[in-house]
C-alpha cells in the first residue's frame, strides 16, 4: 500500500523516501524481478545441461554447484569490507553488465565444439565471482532506498517477485531446453541482466561517497570487524548457525534432484520444468501471506515452521519415487515442491529483514556478505560430497538425509529463545 507521506529524512547521511513503494524501490524491484527470471532460466539449463548435453552424473552436478558458489567461499568476506566503502549502485550495474557477457560465453563455447565440464566450470566460477560483489552490493542498498519500517513488506514484494520468477523461470527453461538445447537457453538470462543495468541506470540515490586510503591491513582489519558485530555482537548467531545448517540440507536437494528426476524417475525436460514451475506457484503464495503470517506468529516462530514445512517437501519428493503411475510420480513431485517452495516463500523476507534491521548501515555490507559467504561455502563443500554419496548410495537415502538436515534445523531452533524473536523497527 503506497503511503501518502512524502517527507525525504536522513539517516546514516543517506537519503531515504518514506513513499513506499517509491519509485527508486520499484525500478530496483523491476530489476531483481526480470534478471531473476532468468537465472531460475540458467539454474534449470545448467542442470539439464551437465546431465542431458555433457553427459555427467550427479557428482559432476554437485562440482558445476560448487563452482557456482566458490566465489562466496574465497572472496566473500573481502568483498563485503569493499562494498561497504563503496557507492552500492554502480556496482550493481557494472556486474550486471559483466554477468550479462559471461553468460553468453556459453553457448558461443558449444557451437565451437569447446563445452566440456572443465570449461563451464571456468565460466560458471567467473560468472560467480561477479555474482557474490552484485549480491553484496545488492542486498546492502535496498536499506539506502527504504525506512526501517518497510523492510520486511519490501523483502516481502522481492520474494513475491522471485516466487514468481521460480515458477515461470523452470516452465520456460523446460520449453526452451526440448526446443533449442540448453546452451541456448542460457541467453535469455544474459539479456535480463542487460534489463537490470538499464533499469538500474535510472535510479536516482544520493549515496555516501566512497572510501580512500584503505590498506589491505585495514580492509582485513575491517572483515574481523564484521565477523566479530556477525557472531558475537549482534544477536543473530542462533539464527545463522542454523542457516548454515539449512544450507547444507538445500546443497543435497540442489544437486541429488536433477539425476533423480530425469534419470530416476525418467521425466522428461519438459516435465521436470513443470514440477519445479509448482515449487515457484508454492512461493508465491508463502510470499503473498508471509506478512500476515509474521504478524501473527512473530519471526521466530514463522522461520521455524519454515523449516518443518521444508522437511515434509523433501519426505514428499523422496516419496515420489514408490513406484506410482507416472502421473502419480509427478502429482507427488509437485506437491514436494510445492511445499518446498512455499516454506522458502514464507521464510527469507523475515530472516533478512530482522538482519537488517539490527546491523547498522555501515556494517550492511560485511553482515550480508559474511553470512552468505559462509552460507555459499556450505553448498561449495557439501554439494561435490552429496554428489559423491549420490553416486555411491543412491539418490534416495542422500534425499532423506536431506530430509534429516532440515528436521534438525527447526527442532534445534525450536529449542532456543529464538522462537520468540519479532523483528524490531527503526
Amino acid at each position: 500500500m503506497t503511503r501518502l507521506v512524502r517527507r525525504r529524512c536522513e539517516t546514516d547521511g543517506v537519503a531515504r523516501s518514506e513513499v513506499f513503494p517509491s519509485g527508486a524501490f520499484l525500478r530496483y524491484w523491476r530489476a531483481g524481478a526480470v534478471s531473476g527470471l532468468g537465472t531460475y532460466v540458467t539454474l534449470f539449463a545448467l542442470q539439464t545441461l551437465v546431465v542431458l548435453t555433457l553427459h555427467g552424473s550427479a557428482a559432476d552436478v554437485g562440482w558445476v554447484n560448487a563452482a557456482r558458489w566458490l566465489p562466496y567461499l574465497v572472496l566473500g568476506l573481502f568483498v563485503g569490507a569493499v562494498v561497504d566503502g563503496r557507492r552500492r549502485l554502480p556496482l550493481m550495474v557494472g556486474t550486471d553488465l559483466v554477468q550479462a557477457a559471461l553468460l553468453v560465453t556459453i553457448p558461443l563455447t558449444w557451437w565451437l565444439g569447446l563445452l566440456s565440464l572443465p570449461a563451464l566450470m571456468l565460466i560458471v566460477i567467473a560468472y560467480g565471482t561477479a555474482s557474490v560483489v552484485n549480491a553484496a552490493a545488492e542486498m546492502s542498498l535496498l536499506p539506502r532506498l527504504v525506512e526501517g519500517q518497510h523492510l520486511q513488506p519490501a523483502h516481502a514484494r522481492i520474494d513475491g517477485a522471485d516466487a514468481v520468477s521460480s515458477t515461470a523461470g523452470p516452465a520456460l527453461a523446460g520449453v526452451l531446453v526440448s526446443a533449442v538445447g540448453a546452451p541456448v537457453a542460457v541467453l535469455v538470462d544474459s539479456l535480463t541482466y542487460l534489463y537490470s543495468a538499464l533499469t538500474l541506470r535510472r535510479i536516482e540515490l544520493d549515496e555516501p561517497p566512497p572510501r580512500t586510503g584503505v590498506t589491505v591491513r585495514g580492509l582485513l582489519g575491517e572483515v574481523a570487524v564484521g565477523v566479530r558485530w556477525v557472531y558475537r555482537q549482534s544477536g543473530l548467531a542462533t539464527l545463522e548457525v542454523s542457516t548454515h545448517a539449512w544450507f547444507a540440507g538445500h546443497a543435497v536437494v540442489g544437486v541429488v534432484l536433477a539425476p533423480y528426476v530425469l534419470r530416476t524417475l525418467r521425466l522428461t525436460a519438459f516435465e521436470f520444468g513443470i514440477v519445479g514451475a509448482v515449487g515457484g506457484i508454492g512461493a508465491v503464495v508463502g510470499a503473498g501471506v508471509t506478512t500476515w503470517v509474521g504478524r501473527r506468529l512473530g519471526t521466530g516462530r514463522t522461520i521455524i515452521v519454515c523449516h518443518a514445512v521444508t522437511t515434509l517437501g523433501v519426505v514428499a519428493i523422496v516419496l515420489a519415487g514408490q513406484q506410482l503411475p507416472r502421473g502419480g510420480t509427478v502429482a507427488v513431485l509437485m506437491v514436494g515442491q510445492g511445499l518446498y517452495g512455499l516454506a522458502m516463500g514464507m521464510s527469507n523476507s523475515h530472516q533478512m529483514s530482522y538482519r537488517q534491521l539490527v546491523t547498522p548501515d555501515e556494517l550492511q555490507a560485511r553482515t550480508n556478505t559474511t553470512l552468505r559467504s559462509l552460507n555459499r561455502g556450505v553448498i561449495v563443500v557439501v554439494a561435490p560430497l552429496a554428489g559423491i554419496l549420490a553416486d555411491d548410495w543412491g539418490i534416495r537415502p542422500v534425499l532423506w538425509l536431506s530430509a534429516a538436515i532440515f528436521g534438525i534445523v527447526a527442532a534445534g531452533l525450536g529449542a532456543t529463545p529464538f522462537r520468540n524473536v519479532r523483528a524490531p523497527t527503526r
